[in-house]
């Protein structure tokens, strides 16, 4: 068995975004998924990108956005919806819902995020 304590949980912020690194490579001794609770502000962002080789599903479990997807393309989003993405797919968020948008992410094999953001923090 493995308890991580709250005060383990790092967390990580860019303008508007904070994720929070439920279970990652630095908590962990897991080689199998990194989970983020990730928090957006109204407005807020998360750029497109791509995982070359792990993939994540996303559950919703706050608020409203638009996925922002391969060419240029969008989807909504809502609180109780999954989204997955597989190894190499575009994909990003933004909220532009009138409150917070909150997700669950699941990353395998897991990822170190630090790099994708400004700051760190316990």
């Amino acid at each position: 068995m493995e308890f991580i304590n709250s005060l383990n949980i790092v967390e990580l912020s860019n303008p508007g975004v904070i994720s929070r690194q439920l279970l990652n490579p630095e908590n962990s001794t897991s080689t199998r998924i990194t989970i983020t609770e990730v928090h957006l502000e109204p407005g807020a962002i998360q750029p497109r990108h791509t995982h070359e080789s792990s993939e994540q599903i996303w559950y919703a479990t706050k608020g409203c956005g638009h996925l922002l997807l391969a060419d240029d393309t969008e989807k909504e989003i809502t609180a109780g919806d999954v989204v997955r993405f597989a190894d190499g797919d575009v994909h990003g968020l933004k909220n532009d819902g009138a409150g917070e948008f909150v997700y669950i992410s699941v990353t395998s094999p897991p990822i170190n995020f630090g790099y994708a953001y400004e700051k760190k923090a316990n």
